[in-house]
């Protein structure tokens, strides 16, 4: 008897990608501990285990588009370049949200293009230990709040 094989449909690799991201998360979880705090996230960003390619951490508005609170921009022409993470200066004395924002980018940095919102939740998510709504309304007061927030 032979086993019948059907291709996958883009539900099956969606669902595979998210699975991917949630147990990349849950290693990086336990590798730094289940509370992540501002200087666990930098870390991480130096972990090739966690962040594929060298990451710097900057709090800069001037790349930016207004209510952004965070872009990961390409160090140069590859990849492996790095990249350079740029935050809303606003965070830099909220130290607690630090990790909500940097948690968010990890994916695109790793994952460029393939990623798309929900599946940067879902890591985010599942790396600081919230129910995938709940990292998400975190994200849009953050977000939200930078509006008001002079530089």
């Amino acid at each position: 008897m032979t086993a019948e094989f059907t291709d996958p449909t883009p539900e099956d690799a969606q669902r595979a990608f998210h699975d991917h991201l949630i147990d990349k998360a849950n290693a990086a979880r336990l590798a730094y501990g289940l509370y992540i705090d501002a200087e666990a996230i930098e870390r991480m960003l130096g972990d090739p285990d966690v962040v594929r390619y060298p990451t710097v951490l900057e709090f800069d508005a001037a790349p930016l588009q207004p209510h952004e609170f965070g872009y990961a921009r390409p160090r140069g022409f590859h990849p492996s370049d790095g990249f350079v993470l740029s935050i809303h200066p606003a965070f830099r004395g909220q130290p607690e949200n630090v990790p909500l924002v940097v948690a968010y980018h990890i994916p695109t940095i790793n994952y460029a293009s393939v990623i798309d919102a929900a599946g940067a939740e879902l890591f985010g998510a599942t790396l600081l230990g919230l129910e995938p709504d709940v990292y998400y309304h975190a994200l849009c007061e953050l977000a939200d709040s930078i509006g008001a927030v002079a530089v």
